[in-house]
């Protein structure tokens, strides 16, 4: 009997520009979803090349580590098309998967952050912990410093594709499967780290948005969630730095039903 369900095996956060790490298929997956953070040096996504199943990936901020924004897109998107791999940018597509030929649309941008996570009183605060990651980053966009209030023009734009998308009318799919590499919610804040400041660089506040998905998927936390709010499920399959633990029972073979 044909499975009714379509299976994505889900990972991020790889930085395999200092990690080691050999990502193996996962058996009985439909497609291979990486939500950002793969290789801030792009020269590990060639280990997704000739993968046995479809690869979308969603570029985390690490993928534009020293880079200038608007030439880093396209020359990332010419990158994955060499390889054989889908990137998604503010972009959807309809895949058919699974045995019973289930069509997913997947939804997939990077959603940088807009800082709005804790309010507009708190945004002021929050941009200025952003520091942190921006100087680490040392990115640039249109020549100047990609800095906090870059990142939320960013996230805007980002949000404003989203909401636009995940309102049309429904269509040849079955299921919605959002991919982000920025959280959508407070609920996938670090537990590690609690709600601060600096929690607004990670996560977003786009709850509403989640219930016009089945499925949500992100990284960019060094951390595993899997929670579900009303009828959507959002998942995070972030491994993170060996060298702070991060990576202990992490699961690379890790899939989602959809």
């Amino acid at each position: 009997m044909p499975r009714q369900v379509a299976r994505l095996q889900l990972l991020s956060d790889l930085h395999l520009e200092t990690e080691v790490f050999e990502p193996q298929p996962a058996p009985g997956a439909d497609l291979l979803v990486l939500a950002g953070d793969i290789d801030s040096g792009w020269g590990g996504l060639a280990k997704f090349a000739g993968w046995p199943v479809p690869v979308l990936l969603v570029a985390g901020n690490h993928e534009f580590d020293r880079r200038e924004l608007n030439e880093a897109w396209p020359a990332l998107r010419e990158r994955c098309d060499a390889l054989g791999i889908r990137l998604l940018q503010r972009e959807s597509c309809v895949l058919p998967l699974g045995d019973a030929a289930r069509r997913v649309r997947f939804v997939g941008a990077t959603r940088w952050s807009d800082f709005n996570v804790f309010g507009e009183h708190q945004r002021e605060r929050s941009m200025r912990a952003a520091r942190y990651y921006v100087n680490v980053m040392r990115a640039t966009r249109g020549g100047a410093v990609f800095d906090a209030a870059a990142v939320r023009e960013e996230g805007l734009a980002c949000r404003a594709w989203l909401e636009a998308e995940l309102a049309r009318p429904a269509g040849d799919w079955d299921s919605t499967v959002v991919i982000t590499h920025f959280a959508p919610s407070l609920r996938s804040a670090d537990p590690r780290y609690g709600q601060q400041p600096g929690t607004a660089s990670f996560c977003n506040g786009d709850d509403d948005l989640l219930p016009r998905a089945n499925v949500w998927l992100h990284g960019h936390l060094h951390c595993r969630h899997d929670y579900w709010v009303g009828a959507t499920r959002v998942v995070s399959n972030a491994r993170g730095h060996s060298k702070r633990d991060e990576a202990r029972d992490y699961d690379p073979l890790r899939c989602v039903d959809v």
